[in-house]
């Protein structure tokens, strides 16, 4: 989840994408439609969406064994004896997931520290209905396929894409009631916490102590960075690949590393905007002194004007919206290109990893999602926000199916590659119903936009 920076729309001089100081330049005219792109709401959900569908399309092309071969690459580098050898699709999902997975870090820290999560009153229901949104997928999942090989499948139903959500609620307007965006999107939160946990716990088959011991050590050596005070960002990055490294040699996924650093970034700004105005009058007073004295100093004086500014926001904050759009419009679009493959066949959606997978995300993520809201809601632990009804949250309970992005994720661990398209198919298709029966559902028991008089 992030919150979208308001978009300028006006087209004055004085008021462009550079700054309201600064005067126009000729990028300005290609970078600022491109700037207001980003910042709509649903335009990531969008472009996942033409991501998926050039994979699918090109995987069920003249041109698949050329596409799917292409991901298969193997990258290596290699420095003296040291050697890291794999696959473009193991690069991606292991080491480019890593910044999406950091980004989830610090939203998950935003949410428990200033966001909806930080009140547990208002954190029961999504808490709640987020656990039953894991829990009972999951278990329908279980019940079809145990005994069976492909029983490792259990976590693929149970997380929720939060881009594809985001997406369809922007599409469907003003219309949505804000209460019902915060809940589904607080339990994609939450299932983003769950999917973390499945992950280290349900697909880690070995550990190697010794760099697990690494690992630690590197997580150890950024927390006293913070605690010393560090705020320049190359040493933490340097740490962070150490981390990554070390979390991959040991048998624990490496993204992992992106959340925990994630969740260990200061969610405290240094510096009150009070003293910041303080600076900025003592700032402007020295460029009245004499020119000569000035230009002597100006240097210095943007260095520290650029570090005080950087400190009046957290860097969480700072991260979090420097990242987001790396995240949303490459990591996570360059992933589904990679893993979205699929050469589909009517047989792939009756087969009985697929149909666990859809019934999974279909009926058990909307089933577990309402039945533990209301088992909150009814025993006095939560309540129903206001401007929320039963029909409208069962409606948008569906969307919560939509396991696009984590479930591919957790399909590579489970089953290693592309050894069960079938699981694939059910993802992609329990998604695609899941989005289609929530938006009708919810076109359907939302209240009809009024007209209203000019």
């Amino acid at each position: 989840m992030h919150v979208q920076l308001p978009v300028d729309h006006s087209g004055s001089d004085s008021e462009n994408q550079s700054g309201p100081l600064l005067p126009r330049r000729p990028i300005d005219r290609l970078a600022r439609p491109l700037a207001r792109f980003l910042h709509i709401e649903a335009t990531s959900g969008i472009v996942l969406m033409i991501c998926t569908a050039v994979a699918i399309g090109l995987a069920n092309s003249p041109w698949a064994e050329t596409y799917l071969g292409f991901w298969k690459t193997k990258v290596n580098l290699q420095f003296g004896s040291f050697q890291f050898e794999h696959s473009l699709q193991h690069i991606i999902n292991d080491g480019l997931m890593a910044l999406f997975f950091f980004v989830i870090g610090l939203e998950v820290k935003r949410e428990l520290v200033h966001g909806s999560l930080s009140d547990i009153r208002r954190a029961t229901l999504p808490i709640a209905a987020a656990l039953g949104g894991m829990i009972v997928p999951a278990g329908i999942y279980l019940s079809m396929q145990y005994g069976q090989p492909a029983v490792r499948g259990w976590g693929i139903p149970m997380a929720t894409d939060i881009a594809f959500v985001v997406g369809c609620l922007a599409l469907l307007g003003s219309r949505v009631p804000n209460s019902l965006r915060v809940l589904l999107l607080s339990l994609a939160i939450v299932d983003d916490i769950g999917a973390i946990i499945v992950i280290a716990i349900g697909y880690t088959d070995h550990l190697d102590v010794r760099f697990l011991g690494m690992a630690a050590v590197v997580i150890g050596v950024v927390q006293l960075f913070s605690y010393l005070g560090v705020r320049r960002f190359p040493p933490y990055i340097v740490a962070g690949m150490i981390a990554w490294y070390a979390f991959h040699e040991s048998g624990v996924h490496a993204t992992l590393a992106g959340v925990i650093l994630g969740l260990m970034t200061p969610a405290k700004a240094s510096i009150v905007p009070e003293r910041f105005r303080v600076y900025l009058n003592q700032t402007s007073k020295s460029y009245e002194a004499d020119e000569s004295e000035v230009r002597v100093r100006r240097g210095e004086q943007v260095r520290m004007l650029q570090r005080i500014s950087r400190e009046t926001i957290s860097p969480l904050e700072y991260l979090e919206t420097a990242l987001h759009q790396w995240s949303s419009y490459l990591v996570i679009p360059i992933f589904a290109l990679a893993n979205a493959g699929v050469a589909f066949q009517l047989s792939n959606v009756n087969d009985p990893v697929a149909l666990a997978v859809i019934l999974g995300l279909v009926v058990g993520k909307p089933l577990g999602v309402l039945a533990f809201s209301l088992l909150a809601v009814k025993s006095g632990l939560a309540r129903l926000p206001e401007g929320l009804n039963w029909s409208v949250l069962a409606a948008g309970s569906f969307l919560a199916g939509i396991g696009f992005t984590m479930a591919l994720f957790i399909e590579g661990l489970a089953f290693g590659g592309d050894s069960f398209n079938n699981a694939k198919t059910g993802i992609l298709v329990g998604s695609g119903v899941s989005a289609v029966l929530g938006m009708t559902f919810l076109l359907w028991t939302l209240p009809k936009p009024t007209a209203q008089s000019s």
